[in-house]
């Protein structure tokens, strides 16, 4: 069985791999109880500049998300079967789509980066802007 720690510090490979229905469900009761930890984790992560490994592997998610949303068209993941998201992951796993995954993630990372550095810069304006 998967739990939890294990999953948060496995690779990229080995997060790609199929995972079966137990072990979704589990993975998605853990995430659930450890929610305040990954909230807090979250919290102080954002007060960073990421480096150079993070930035890679969001702009990796973001490569896939455009992939997927490719693939579904006007459906959502979240209204998927496990089984359906599986045959997804599936899709993905497959060598051109990893090159297009890979292709496309190189040209996001600029993009990524800078949407990093931006979020330290005092915000100027908007809504939240005291006056």
């Amino acid at each position: 069985m998967l739990e939890f720690k294990k999953y948060y510090h496995m690779s990229e490979e080995e997060v790609n791999e199929l995972l079966t229905i137990q072990q979704r469900v589990k993975l998605k009761q853990a995430i659930r109880r450890n929610k305040a930890k990954i909230q807090m984790g979250a919290k102080r992560a954002r007060r960073k500049i990421a480096d150079l490994d993070t930035l890679r592997k969001r702009s990796i998610k973001q490569a896939k998300n455009v992939l997927i949303k490719k693939f579904l068209k006007n459906k959502s993941k979240q209204d998927l079967s496990y089984a359906a998201r599986g045959a997804l992951e599936k899709k993905l796993a497959r060598p051109g789509a990893k090159n297009a995954i890979q292709r496309l993630a190189r040209k996001l990372l600029p993009q990524v980066r800078q949407k990093d550095r931006n979020k330290l810069r005092k915000p100027s304006g908007g809504q939240n802007a005291k006056s």
